[in-house]
C-alpha cells in the first residue's frame, strides 16, 4: 500500500475566527431581524447589550453608544422590536453576535413606546401628583407666554385675553416649537421666566396642533422636568383637545388649545366682570322698585308734614351727637386724670429728692481720696529710689571689679592640669609656666622666670 502525500493547513484559533467573522460580515451584512428582548443590560458605558429571541433560538445583540442615543424609546425585557444591522463575531468568546444600527418596536410606533415609557417613569417618581400642582393667580398683571411668533397661536391668544380682560400685559419669549431644538428653547423660556419672576405670574406654553413627530418634543425628559422644577405656575395648551404629551401631565394646568388656556388665565376676571354686571342690574331693578314705591308713599303727605319729619329726624339726631360728646368729653377726662396724679407725684417726690447736695458731697470726698493716692504713690516712689541708691552702693562696694579699679589684679594658671586655679602664693607657680593676669580692664598672659620667698610673703616677676 502506497502512501499518499497529503497536504494539510493548520489554522490558529484567532485566524480562524477571523475568517469566519470577515465571511459571515461579508453574507449578512445589512439585515432586519425580529424577537423579543430579553436580559437587557445597559452598561456604564453607553452601550446596550441584550439577546433577541423567538420561540426556537435566541441571537446576541450589541448596540452601541452612538446608535443608543437615536433611539426614541428605551429596550426593556419582552418588548417585540424590529433590529437592523450586520451579524458579526465577538472574536474574545467566538460568539456570533448581530450589531445594530437600529431599532424600533413592532406593533405600537417608537414615538408612542417612548412616550409610554417615560410617562410611568416620571409618573413613579411623583411628578404627574396633583398635590404639587399649584393655583393659578386670580388675578395675574402680567402672564409670560413661550410660543412661535410666526403662528396663528399668540394671536388667538391676545383676541381672547382683550376681549375678556383688557388690562392683562402679556411678555412673549419666542421659542422653537417644533423640531430637535423645540425642548431645550421652550425649556430656556421657561428658565428666563423663572430668574425674571418679578416680571410675570404665570407662565402658559402654547402651540398649535400637529402629528405625533410634530408634537414630540414636548415629550422630552428634560423639558417635563425643567417645567415641573418650575417656580412659577404652568399652563400646557399644546395641540387640540385630543393631543395629550408629557408637558400636559407635568404642568399646573391643561389647557386643550390656546385660546382656553387664555381664557382660563382669565376666568377669574371675567367671572367678577359678569357678577359685577349682574349685581349692577340687581341695583338698578332694586332702585327702580323702590323709588316708585317712595313716590307713591310721598304723594300721600303734604309739603308741610314731610318737613315737619325731617326736622323731627335731624333734631334727634344732633341730641344723639350731644349725648356722644358728653360721654366722650367724661370718659377723656377720666382716661387723663390718674395719669395727672401719677405725674403731680412724681414731681413732688422728685423736689423733696434733691441731688445736687449728694452730687457736691460725692465730689469732695473724690477730690480728697485723688490727693491722698497721689501722696501715697509719691512717698512709695521716693522710698523704693532711695533703697535702690544704697543697694547699688553696697553692690559696687562688694564688686571684684571695684578692686580691680584701684590696681590690684587676678593671677590665674594657663595651661596644664591646674588651668584657671588662682595663685595666692609664689610656691603654688613653678618657672616656665604660663600664668594670666585678669586686671580692671582686660587680661594680660606672662611666662614665669623667677620666683622669690620672703618671711612674709611671696614675690612672682613675670616676663612678658
Amino acid at each position: 500500500m502506497s502512501e499518499q502525500a497529503t497536504e494539510r493547513r493548520i489554522w490558529s484559533v484567532r485566524a480562524l475566527v477571523m475568517n469566519i467573522r470577515q465571511e459571515i460580515e461579508t453574507a449578512y451584512s445589512d439585515l432586519w431581524v425580529e424577537g423579543e428582548i430579553s436580559n437587557c443590560r445597559p452598561a456604564p458605558s453607553g452601550h446596550t447589550y441584550f439577546t433577541l429571541k423567538d420561540g426556537e433560538a435566541q441571537l446576541p445583540v450589541v448596540l452601541f453608544r452612538r446608535q443608543a442615543g437615536l433611539l426614541r424609546f428605551r429596550p426593556e425585557d419582552g418588548l417585540a422590536v424590529l433590529v437592523r444591522g450586520r451579524v458579526s463575531v465577538y472574536e474574545s468568546r467566538g460568539q456570533l453576535q448581530m450589531i445594530a444600527e437600529t431599532m424600533e418596536p413592532r406593533g405600537a410606533g417608537a414615538l408612542q413606546v417612548a412616550f409610554e415609557q417615560l410617562k410611568a417613569r416620571l409618573l413613579a417618581e411623583g411628578l404627574f401628583d396633583a398635590g404639587r400642582k399649584r393655583q393659578l393667580p386670580s388675578f395675574p398683571k402680567c402672564v409670560g407666554i413661550v410660543t412661535s411668533l410666526s403662528g396663528a397661536v399668540i394671536r388667538d391668544i391676545v383676541t381672547v385675553v382683550r376681549r375678556r380682560h383688557a388690562r392683562l400685559n402679556l411678555l412673549v419669549y419666542p421659542a422653537t416649537m417644533q423640531g430637535a431644538s423645540s425642548p431645550e428653547s421652550v425649556a430656556a423660556g421657561i428658565r428666563w421666566f423663572n430668574a425674571n419672576s418679578s416680571r410675570v405670574d404665570a407662565i402658559v406654553i402654547a402651540r398649535g396642533g400637529g402629528s405625533i413627530e410634530d408634537l414630540a418634543g414636548f415629550n422630552d425628559e428634560a423639558l417635563a422636568r425643567t417645567i415641573a422644577a418650575s417656580a412659577l405656575p404652568v399652563v400646557s395648551a399644546i395641540g387640540h383637545e385630543t393631543d395629550f404629551t408629557i408637558a400636559d401631565f407635568v404642568a399646573d394646568l391643561r389647557a386643550p388649545t390656546p385660546s382656553a388656556a387664555a381664557e382660563l388665565i382669565t376666568a377669574a376676571q371675567h367671572r367678577i366682570e359678569e357678577r359685577v354686571a349682574a349685581l349692577g342690574a340687581r341695583v338698578q331693578r332694586a332702585g327702580r322698585f323702590h323709588l316708585m314705591h317712595a313716590r307713591q308713599r310721598y304723594t300721600r303727605l303734604s309739603a308741610e308734614a314731610v318737613l315737619n319729619r325731617l326736622r323731627d329726624v335731624v333734631s334727634r339726631r344732633d341730641q344723639r351727637l350731644d349725648e356722644l360728646r358728653f360721654r366722650l368729653d367724661a370718659a377723656a377726662q377720666r382716661r387723663l386724670r390718674v395719669p395727672a396724679q401719677r405725674l403731680n407725684a412724681v414731681s413732688d417726690r422728685l423736689r423733696r429728692q434733691d441731688i445736687s447736695d449728694r452730687i457736691a458731697a460725692t465730689n469732695h470726698r473724690l477730690q480728697a481720696a485723688t490727693q491722698r493716692l497721689q501722696r501715697a504713690a509719691t512717698e512709695n516712689v521716693a522710698g523704693r529710689c532711695t533703697r535702690l541708691e544704697r543697694a547699688s552702693t553696697r553692690l559696687d562696694a562688694l564688686s571684684p571689679l571695684a578692686v580691680l579699679s584701684r590696681g590690684y589684679a587676678l593671677v590665674y594658671l594657663q595651661g596644664g592640669a591646674g588651668d584657671g586655679t588662682l595663685l595666692r602664693s609664689s610656691t603654688d607657680a613653678a618657672q616656665g609656666q604660663t600664668i594670666r593676669a585678669r586686671l580692671a580692664q582686660g587680661t594680660l598672659e606672662a611666662e614665669i622666670t623667677q620666683t622669690h620667698r620672703d618671711e612674709a610673703n611671696v614675690m612672682e616677676t613675670s616676663k612678658s
